[in-house]
């Protein structure tokens, strides 16, 4: 690897991003802990209506103070109910029955709900389920001046100048070995590229899920190579990202 490619990263291989969806309590209960034992930063994309971030505000503020990003995740975490495996999808919350300018509205109400906990107006935002559209119209435009980035769902680790900031890819974890995920990490190394994890459950709580075990696993090989790999929260690597991009153009 020669020095420019070292240049890109922060003087690293590689950048990994840990996103975590949907204000699980296994979130405040398992990983943040673990996160501040090894001095690592994570990214926590909330849903303001979902029962563990309206019954715990002020753990959720504590995690901001400490240097966690508190990301866009909407609402009311409205999907496209009509596609396969998605019947846990409520009518009144089904992306298919919502308007682009109420989906904005709620988006814009969420920022403001953040905002609120972290003073910040710099944010960025995750589809929930990776969708952008309502019907046949895309909403990405729509959002573009509200967030510095907004991250995906499909699993992939871009270069630099082959990322798309308002829909970075991010592998969806359920399941994988500590090992597994090691491994995903390594390519990024190799590659010079960004990864993004997205992790719902961790010990429990969601369908999409990892073992407590597995993730320290991760969290631990992270720590350990620090000097290798550049470990940060979503919107930093967006914004860094974006910065380097306009500056070749």
């Amino acid at each position: 690897m020669n020095a420019q490619d070292k240049s890109l990263w922060h003087g690293k291989a590689c950048a990994v991003s840990l996103t975590y969806d949907d204000a699980l309590n296994v979130h405040l209960d398992h990983v943040v802990p673990t996160l501040d034992s090894l001095g690592l930063k994570g990214t926590f994309f909330l849903s303001g209506f979902f029962p563990a971030f309206r019954e715990r505000v002020a753990e959720w503020k504590a995690v901001a103070k400490k240097g966690h990003e508190l990301g866009n995740h909407t609402l009311f975490h409205p999907c496209t109910g009509k596609l396969p495996g998605r019947e846990w999808v409520k009518p009144d919350y089904d992306l298919g029955n919502y308007t682009i300018q109420r989906l904005v509205d709620e988006i814009k109400m969420a920022n403001t709900l953040l905002e609120a906990l972290d003073g910040k107006m710099k944010r960025s935002f995750a589809y929930p389920c990776g969708d952008t559209m309502i019907g046949d119209s895309s909403y990405v435009d729509k959002i573009r001046d509200d967030f510095a980035a907004a991250r995906g769902v499909k699993g992939e680790t871009p270069k630099i100048n082959e990322l798309d900031l308002y829909n970075v890819g991010a592998y969806v974890i359920n399941g994988q070995s500590g090992d597994e995920l090691i491994d995903l990490v390594k390519q990024a190394m190799q590659s010079n590229a960004l990864i993004v994890f997205l992790f719902h459950g961790v010990g429990g709580e969601h369908s999409l899920n990892i073992s407590t075990s597995e993730h320290h696993e991760l969290l631990h090989f992270l720590e350990q190579n620090e000097k290798d790999i550049w470990i940060a929260p979503f919107i930093d690597i967006a914004e860094h990202v974006g910065e380097h991009n306009q500056g070749k153009k």
